[in-house]
C-alpha cells in the first residue's frame, strides 16, 4: 500500500525549506501514519531531493504530521533553475512511499 492510499499531503516552500503536511483521509489511520512515517524514513525516501535534516511534528488534534525539510537540493523554488523544485513535487514524491 502506498501512502497516497491513506492520506493526502499539503506543501509549502520558502527558499531551501519545504514543509510537507500529511493528513489521513480517515482519522482512524493517524496512528498508522505516526508509526510508519518517521523523520528518518521520510528523509531517506526524499534523499534525492532533500540534502538536510527532516524534522517531524505531530499534530494529533488535527490528525496530521508535518515534516520540515531543510536544504532542498537546487536551492528551492525561489532560486533554482531546475524545472520543478516546488514543495508540491516533494509532496507527490512523499505520497509514493510504501507503507
Amino acid at each position: 500500500m502506498l501512502l497516497h492510499d491513506l492520506a493526502h499531503c499539503r506543501a509549502g516552500d520558502k527558499g531551501r525549506v519545504a514543509t510537507l503536511t500529511v493528513v489521513p483521509y480517515d482519522d482512524d489511520a493517524f496512528p498508522e501514519l505516526v508509526r510508519a512515517l518517521t523523520a528518518e524514513r521520510v528523509r531517506a525516501h526524499l534523499d534525492p531531493w532533500v540534502a538536510g535534516e527532516v524534522v517531524r511534528h505531530e499534530l494529533p488534534l488535527v490528525c496530521a504530521l508535518q515534516f520540515v525539510c531543510t536544504d532542498v537540493r537546487g536551492g528551492g523554488v525561489t532560486v533554482s533553475t531546475a524545472l520543478d523544485t516546488h514543495g508540491k513535487s516533494l509532496s507527490s514524491r512523499l505520497l509514493a512511499i510504501e507503507l
